[in-house]
C-alpha cells in the first residue's frame, strides 16, 4: 500500500524558494509535491484547462462532467482534489456549485518550479 502524504493547508498559492534556485527544505518540497500530485492525473489537467478557458464565468460540475464524459460524482472527486491543492475555488450559487481556476496559484507554482517562468 502506498504511503499517504500528510495533509497541509494549501488554500493559498505555494510560496517558497524556487526549486531551480537550489536545494529546498522538506516542508517546501512537500508543499510543491502535493500540488503537483493533484495535477498528476489527465482528467484533472483537462478539468483545470476547461476552467482556465472559462476563467471569468467558471463552470458547474454538471457541464464539466458532460464535457469530459464522466459521471458527476467522479468529476466532483477530481474537483475536490484540485480544490484541496489550492488550484481552484468553488462557490455555491443557488442549486449549483460554480468552480473557478485560481490563476494566481498556478502562476505561483510555475515560479516556484522556475523563477524565470513567464506565466
Amino acid at each position: 500500500m502506498p504511503k499517504a502524504l500528510p495533509v497541509i493547508d494549501m488554500s493559498t498559492p505555494v510560496c517558497c524558494t524556487p526549486v531551480a534556485a537550489g536545494p529546498i527544505d522538506d516542508a517546501a518540497a512537500l508543499e510543491v509535491a502535493l500540488r503537483l500530485k493533484a495535477l498528476a492525473d489527465p482528467v484533472r489537467v483537462k478539468l483545470l484547462s476547461l476552467l482556465l478557458a472559462n476563467l471569468e464565468t467558471g463552470e458547474n460540475g454538471g457541464n464539466l462532467a458532460a464535457t469530459v464524459g464522466l459521471s458527476e460524482s467522479t468529476v466532483s472527486h477530481h474537483l475536490t482534489q484540485l480544490r484541496k491543492a489550492g488550484l481552484i475555488n468553488s462557490e455555491r450559487t443557488g442549486m449549483n456549485v460554480v468552480h473557478h481556476a485560481k490563476r494566481d496559484a498556478l502562476s505561483a507554482l510555475c515560479v516556484v518550479l522556475d523563477p524565470n517562468c513567464r506565466c
